[in-house]
């Protein structure tokens, strides 16, 4: 009997492309999910196992509390037994708002203020008086954000508009707002005169309000009739309504959105710390907050150790885990203060690994999304000894992960495939390491490595003077124009710094493919994402002289039933969700009538039922073709016109944000990791992509770990030599093949991928 509990059991799993398979994951054990991007790891992994432990463990729950919290359907399978509580490490990037740090993230800045408000000298009591969103704390010049930001009045305002056409650009203010709208309707301003043409005082009117000490009223209509509202200028409406509130609670705008119509500069009075300047008084060993949280960690690690004051050390006790922690992960170089936003989609992955590792916790399922991106081949073995210490406390530790290293490290591997979308699904290889190398799995254990023997010829390049954006050491760099560059170097180097900042300040005109992740939703599908489908419904509405509109499931052709979904969620009190395919449309999403018409012999749905292969046949308009042709380019032909971008891995997301800026057919790409949730299959499709794009004229910059693609690219350059104050030089720049003379953290992993094929 002992033996059935040594491991989980998965029976006819059926989520997404799942063919009804059988899976047995042992405990206490690293297992490794790999297979090409959308072969159904993340399927079995995420949509199942973690999902169905979620819902299990939210049933020990009385029912009022569960009311409170997510509620999880269960997943299509059969039986799942043996489950353990779920710790869910995704490659998402960290949420929260704009002031999220590093240390209020992990929970060490609480700690840091109790701290200063026990020890401190001169004296503050409370410790909430220690966060710039306390009243007391606050800085009375910025807010407590750090930055005067101030309205640019050319950002905002096209003095060659009207307001009718969109004169105010900031798009809550504009006449796509219910504010832009009375300022037409409301007779204080002539809407259809552009703006340089208003008579002097009335442009000071509409721009700052009426003079100190007078108000003016204008009538806005409502349902109720006309109601008078005051005017108060356009630049303090901005000011008051999205400067002086948070941000981040705002629903109809962004805070990129405010800070591009803005002007930022350091607050004078608190010089950055958003703290009022009473606070920044109190010191510990000549140290007060600001500076603290300003400490790379390695440096707090040491400052908090010095502490012998009683109470003090009992604190400093508390957070040093949590720094150490840190520290461990290789992110020593990063301070409490560093933004969450800032972080490299390798940093925030090693960030939340840290703060589940202070758990003493086991018996516990650790399900980690490809936790090697982002870092460099250096480190990824202190990644790996981490997996092994938590499986060493007891617990089960599942990985999806394409990098070599840490499927050797796997006590059993499981690969899915054979192929990605309707080809995958299906269990091709479950065993040891020995086993994988008869397998017929895609996973190859001893890849070639091919360093580029013959790189273009240099004629021009572009040039960064001196810079030194956060760590960067006052650097200039060259880089080939019309040529393959990599950069690479350990995390926090200054790669990002370098290329994602200083870079396009220089060259904005730079075409950037980030990590960010695309705006997904369930009715949000490849055509739409793509901006085919406009054109598709075009071609319904010509041939069959019905409006455009009757070929969308999102407006008058959505089935009237489920309003568009495909799917209904009958209400079932405090029973878990059920989602049920609707019965009258059959989960098409669309109403009778919108499947009645066909254009060629097929319907709405018929067509977007196409994958992107057959589509390529299908249509003969130009632009159509165009289009969905980038989709084949990146290797995503598979997927169905009608696929919705909610269901993709992470590594299909990448290739179809790649898809999507190919089309701008630009002159300079940079892609940050572009080999993130790629399998080493599909290396070669990226690769081929970019060197076609080269061949074309384009210039393609790549920051990069991925050997295989260091080593095909014309020209590299490594910067470090570590992260952090020790990062920010330029060490290598040349040939793949000068590289392998190099005496360079990379260098030394390139010379071992081509040693270990020559062996």
């Amino acid at each position: 009997m002992s033996k059935i509990k040594d491991e989980i059991i998965l029976r006819g799993l059926k989520e997404n492309n799942l063919k009804n398979i059988d899976i047995n994951i042992p405990k206490e054990k690293i297992t490794v999910f790999t297979g090409l991007s959308g072969s159904g790891k993340s399927s079995v992994v995420f949509d199942t196992l973690a999902t169905e432990s979620r819902r299990q463990m939210t049933l020990n729950y009385p029912l009022y509390v569960r009311n409170q919290m997510p509620r999880y359907e269960r997943p299509h399978a059969d039986l799942m037994q043996n489950l353990s509580p779920v710790v869910v490490v995704e490659q998402r990037s960290i949420g929260g708002n704009y002031r999220s740090t590093v240390g209020t993230y992990m929970d060490i800045h609480p700690l840091i203020r109790l701290l200063f408000s026990r020890i401190g000298k001169p004296s503050i009591v409370s410790a909430t008086d220690f966060s710039s969103q306390s009243s007391f704390g606050r800085c009375p010049e910025c807010s407590g954000f750090g930055k005067i930001i101030a309205p640019d009045l050319n950002r905002i305002i096209d003095f060659d508009k009207s307001l009718r056409e969109y004169a105010v650009k900031f798009k809550p203010l504009s006449p796509s707002g219910w504010q832009g709208r009375w300022m037409m309707t409301g007779g204080l301003f002539d809407p259809d005169q552009p703006i340089k043409d208003y008579p002097e005082e009335k442009r000071h009117l509409l721009l700052y309000g009426p003079p100190e000490g007078e108000r003016v009223y204008a009538p806005f209509h409502t349902k109720h009739g006309p109601q008078d509202h005051e005017w108060d200028g356009l630049l303090p409406r901005f000011t008051r309504l999205y400067i002086h509130r948070d941000i981040s609670k705002l629903k109809q705008v962004s805070q990129d959105d405010v800070l591009a119509v803005s002007t930022q500069s350091l607050c004078p009075t608190c010089q950055g710390s958003g703290l009022n300047p009473e606070v920044l008084k109190c010191r510990i060993k000549g140290l007060n907050i600001a500076e603290y949280d300003q400490l790379e960690l390695t440096e707090l690690l040491e400052e908090l150790t010095k502490i012998k004051d009683p109470i003090g050390e009992s604190i400093a006790q508390q957070a040093i885990p949590h720094v150490k922690q840190l520290v461990e992960m290789g992110l020593g170089y990063l301070s409490l203060s560093r933004k969450m936003s800032s972080l490299s989609g390798g940093e925030a992955q090693r960030v939340k690994i840290a703060r589940h590792l202070g758990s003493s916790l086991n018996n516990i399922t650790y399900i980690f999304d490809e936790p090697s991106a982002g870092l460099h081949p250096e480190e990824v073995d202190r990644l790996i000894q981490m997996l092994k210490s938590l499986k060493d406390q007891h617990n089960t530790v599942i990985v999806i992960e394409h990098d070599l290293s840490v499927i050797k490290a796997a006590d059993e591997i499981i690969e899915m495939g054979p192929g990605a979308g309707v080809n995958g699904g299906e269990v091709v290889y479950q065993g040891k390491l020995e086993g994988l190398k008869s397998a017929k799995a895609a996973t190859t254990l001893n890849p070639k490595l091919k360093i580029n023997k013959n790189p273009r010829n240099i004629k021009s390049c572009f040039t960064i003077k001196k810079a030194s954006n956060h760590n960067l050491k006052n650097i200039s760099v060259r880089l080939p124009k019309n040529a393959l560059v990599s950069l690479c170097g350990v995390s926090g180097s200054g790669k990002s710094s370098l290329m994602l900042e200083a870079f396009p300040e220089m060259y904005p005109e730079t075409i950037m493919v980030g990590q960010d992740r695309i705006g997904i939703s369930n009715r949000s599908t490849l055509a739409t994402y793509m901006g085919v489908m406009d054109d598709i419904r075009s071609i319904f509405s010509g041939s069959t002289a019905r409006p455009a509109g009757l070929f969308s499931f999102n407006s008058l052709g959505a089935c009237p039933t489920c309003k568009g979904k495909g799917v209904t969620k009958p209400d079932v009190a405090f029973a878990d969700p059920v989602t049920i395919r609707c019965e009258a449309c059959g989960g098409t999403r669309y109403s009778d009538e919108a499947l009645s018409y066909q254009y060629e012999g097929k319907n709405i749905v018929e067509i977007l039922n196409l994958t992107i292969d057959e589509a390529m046949n299908y249509f003969k308009e130009q632009k159509i073709i165009k289009r969905v042709n980038t989709l084949k380019d990146v290797g995503l032909g598979y997927l169905t016109l009608g696929q919705t971008t909610s269901s993709l891995s992470g590594g299909e997301i990448q290739r179809l944000k790649l898809a999507s800026h190919l089309l701008k057919e630009g002159q300079i790409y940079l892609l940050d990791e572009p080999s993130l949730g790629l399998h080493t299959k599909d290396n070669g499709k990226l690769l081929s992509i970019f060197q076609n794009l080269v061949n074309k004229g384009n210039s393609v910059i790549i920051i990069e770990h991925n050997l295989d693609f260091i080593a095909a690219s014309d020209w590299v350059i490594e910067l470090g030599p570590e992260g952090g104050k020790k990062g920010g030089h330029i060490l290598f720049e040349g040939t793949p093949e000068e590289m392998l003379n190099a005496e360079t953290k990379t260098a030394k992993w390139l010379k071992d991928g081509v040693s270990e094929h020559l062996n």
